[in-house]
């Protein structure tokens, strides 16, 4: 019998123990912000602010691998390109480079990043 069909005067059953589990994680542009050290700013009273900072790669590493969850990327090598995208768009460096060029790097197969 489809769905559509099924007779209304049979009981539905009850669901019980309907609880939402709510968990904040940090977006990944605050986490390249961590990454960097610097002291926190007002962000009310300063607009458009621009970090200019260091991160090393394997920090990358670290913060795609905790973002993995949220990424829509199929390995981790997507994941670093999504948060060095990030990075860029903080205004940091990332091993003394610009973030972009170590996404094509990472395109060409220059720079391996590990499975896992």
């Amino acid at each position: 019998m489809p769905p559509y069909l099924v007779p209304l005067d049979r009981p539905r059953p009850r669901r019980t123990n309907r609880q939402a589990t709510v968990s904040v994680v940090p977006s990944a542009s605050s986490l390249v912000i961590k990454a960097l050290k610097e002291p926190v700013r007002d962000r009310k009273k300063e607009k458009n602010i621009k970090h200019s900072g260091n991160i090393p790669l394997d920090q990358i590493y670290d913060i795609a691998r905790k973002m993995a969850h949220k990424s829509l990327a199929k390995s981790l090598s997507g994941g670093v390109c999504e948060i060095l995208g990030t990075a860029q768009s903080v205004g940091c460096t990332v091993d003394g480079k610009n973030p972009h060029d170590i996404i094509e790097a990472i395109h060409d197969g220059e720079i391996v990043v590990p499975d896992e």
